[in-house]
């Protein structure tokens, strides 16, 4: 087994170090989401967390890790007798993105079930996770079926396994533990509110420090056992400390003051429900317990309001992370109280326990401290920068974008197998049952049905003499299935002089934002071509992360030229590369333009040559019609004819006269 980078030699990173820490002090906080940028150390500071917990007393035996003082009466293992047991080290179990649904819950033997009636279950990783960590890095990227099976176990503390009628059931408590880069896409907003806690991190722009970052990584890369053992004696003395704080933690009391401070905080900020109180409440005793105190102070609730709140006021997307920290000191002034000392904001406690922490760092081993919180930090990769290059002299300001709208739904006609989404039909793992084959390789969803009228015809010859139905592997059927897929909807927007006025420029953009919320719900890719001058650029390639293309197209600049045909060419190569890359995954191009093409010789032929390129290939696409004005030329209307699609203008674009637009598109393409 590999030896892990020590928790205490992680440089910097406060924030994120306190986050786990507190956790391992109180479970009952409900995990960390970190958020950051590549390279970072999220997975670093995060598999070396288990290192440093206590060991867990388990029953002998159990592969559920029954606890030997309350073991579980429903244990698959079971019925175990209350006594001593044994001890083994707190367990990360690692969620790989593209586990299978029966990798994560466990899987049920169906044809020891059907013959012999035999609950044969293999343990998932639920169950191995229980009472540990369950990491997931790039908890983003899961595929939806497998976050609704989280969401289930995290919401109930068990995982349920049911198959035709068969099930399993077993306890399943973890801290759930995610790390992921913003800018390949957001979470679903209700696996985001089972985090706990969030942290932004960020690499340091301190020389000093990003020097001892590489100084310790070339060291353990060297020898990884000599450097843990070098920074055995600080690893030590955190899992002291986080003993000695879990032994406090029942003593600390949460005073009326600090509990009003709390609930004023969550009210103030307009978070959901009432988990954030709760989650505060949990922290502020954590810090407090972490701190050697029995009393939580305004301090504690500051920094809990930091690390429990800013993933939860997100309402949309668009709306970037963080709190306001002068509008949280002015709420916690407020209502300050019995539980609030006077000057508990000031920072002239020893490091090690201040609310900010050191998480057990040795004093000299960090240099300049990379601080700032968890609130208020611009968003790492808004992509404000990409558009300044290419900026001409004569471009206007970029327009704001008018007020997103609701959409229905634009789908890709036909039966497509791309990953997993709400958009167009595919033949998925998940969804409504459309038929039955033979299983290739293992059997993951049978057909009842067709596997016992497989059987039937064989009893007699096979010896049947009992009420059970005997079942052979080749009577076996696997379920066909049709659900949603995600798309890639490749946004080709005109940003030339013709598009340049800004009212028309501000409903054009909150057009596409509208798509692109409606893409964020869909689980699609998105990318964003723009022509303007002579030229077209690729504003952002495909991704997941629809705000980044809002920032794209927020700071999009416009003037200059039409090169229609120009944009058109390098939407198709982005779809070229996107096909290698993604075979699976079909596309919707969505042209936004007023249909005018200037710049070179026959303009209006060329694009229409472009054009045909998506027609022939069978690529379905819309154009967004932005010609406004009494006189109307209907040379958007053209440039869809030639590629095969529908042209919409930006008033349909709006509401039920898009279900008409989606039909059309089909019966196009039909």
């Amino acid at each position: 087994m590999s030896t892990p980078f020590p928790f205490t030699a992680v440089v910097g990173q406060e924030d994120l170090r306190l986050a786990l820490l507190l956790n391992a002090v109180s479970p009952a906080v409900g995990g960390v989401l970190v958020r950051g940028e590549k390279g970072t150390a999220k997975s670093t500071a995060v598999r070396a967390l288990s290192a440093l917990l206590p060991e867990v007393a388990v029953v002998p035996g159990c592969r559920f890790s029954c606890d030997p003082a309350a073991p579980d009466p429903s244990c698959p293992d079971g019925p175990h007798e209350v006594g001593n047991g044994g001890t083994r080290p707190s367990r990360m179990v690692e969620l790989p993105v593209g586990a299978s649904e029966d990798r994560l819950v466990g899987a049920l033997d169906i044809e020891r079930a059907l013959a012999e009636g035999v609950k044969a279950f293999e343990p998932g990783l639920l169950a191995d996770a229980h009472r540990g960590i369950l990491y997931v890095d790039e908890v983003n990227l899961l595929h939806d079926h497998l976050v609704d099976l989280l969401l289930d176990a995290a919401a109930m503390g068990a995982s349920y396994v049911e198959r035709e009628g068969v099930s399993v059931r077993h306890a399943s408590k973890f801290l759930l533990v995610g790390t992921m880069n913003p800018e390949e896409g957001e979470l679903r907003p209700q696996l985001l509110d089972r985090f706990g806690l969030t942290v932004e991190v960020a690499a340091s722009r301190e020389p000093d420090q990003r020097v001892e970052v590489v100084r310790r990584r070339l060291a353990y890369d060297d020898d990884p056992a000599g450097f843990a053992t070098r920074w055995a004696d600080e690893e030590a003395a955190v899992r002291r400390r986080i003993v000695a704080a879990r032994t406090l933690l029942p003593s600390v009391r949460l005073g009326d003051g600090a509990l009003r401070q709390i609930a004023a905080t969550c009210a103030a900020f307009e978070v959901d429900g009432m988990r954030a109180d709760i989650v505060m409440a949990r922290t502020a005793t954590a810090l407090a317990a972490w701190a050697g105190r029995t009393e939580v102070l305004a301090e504690d609730v500051r920094q809990a309001a930091l690390l429990a709140l800013p993933h939860r006021r997100r309402r949309n997307p668009f709306d970037a992370p963080g709190l306001d920290e002068d509008k949280l000191d002015e709420t916690l002034e407020e209502f300050s109280g019995s539980g609030d000392s006077g000057d508990s904001g000031n920072d002239d406690e020893p490091d090690p326990d201040g609310p900010g922490g050191g998480g057990g760092q040795p004093p000299s081993s960090d240099g300049p401290e990379n601080d700032g919180g968890a609130g208020a930090r611009p968003e790492a990769g808004d992509g404000g920068e990409p558009q300044a290059s290419g900026a001409g002299s004569g471009e206007q300001a970029a327009a704001r974008a008018c007020e997103p709208f609701r959409t229905k739904v634009l789908s890709v006609p036909g039966l497509g197998d791309g990953a997993a989404g709400r958009r167009s039909r595919a033949r998925t793992e998940h969804g409504r049952t459309t038929g039955a084959r033979r299983p290739r390789g293992a059997l993951t969803k049978l057909h009842l049905a067709a596997t016992v009228q497989a059987a039937a015809p064989h009893q007699r010859a096979r010896g049947r003499s009992g009420p059970g139905l005997v079942v052979r592997r080749d009577d076996l059927r696997q379920a066909t299935r049709e659900g949603r897929e995600g798309n890639l909807v490749l946004f080709v927007v005109d940003a030339s002089g013709s598009m340049a006025a800004r009212q028309r420029m501000s409903a054009v953009k909150g057009a596409v934002l509208s798509l692109l919320l409606d893409a964020y719900q869909r689980r699609d890719k998105v990318g964003l071509v723009t022509f303007r001058g002579s030229a077209a650029e690729v504003a952002l390639p495909p991704t997941s992360s629809v705000d980044a293309a809002a920032a794209r197209l927020e700071t999009l600049p416009t003037g200059g030229r039409t090169p229609l045909a120009a944009g058109l060419l390098r939407a198709h190569e982005v779809l070229r590369v996107e096909r290698l890359r993604d075979p699976a995954r079909r596309a919707l191009v969505v042209v936004v333009t007023d249909g005018r093409a200037t710049g070179g010789p026959e303009p209006v032929a060329l694009a229409g040559r472009a054009a045909r390129l998506f027609a022939a290939e069978g690529v379905a696409s819309v154009v967004v019609d932005c010609e406004s004005g009494p006189v109307r030329l209907g040379l958007a209307g053209q440039l869809a004819g030639e590629l095969g699609g529908t042209a919409v203008t930006l008033d349909e674009l709006r509401a039920d006269s898009i279900a008409g637009l989606v039909k059309d598109v089909q019966r196009r393409a039909a």
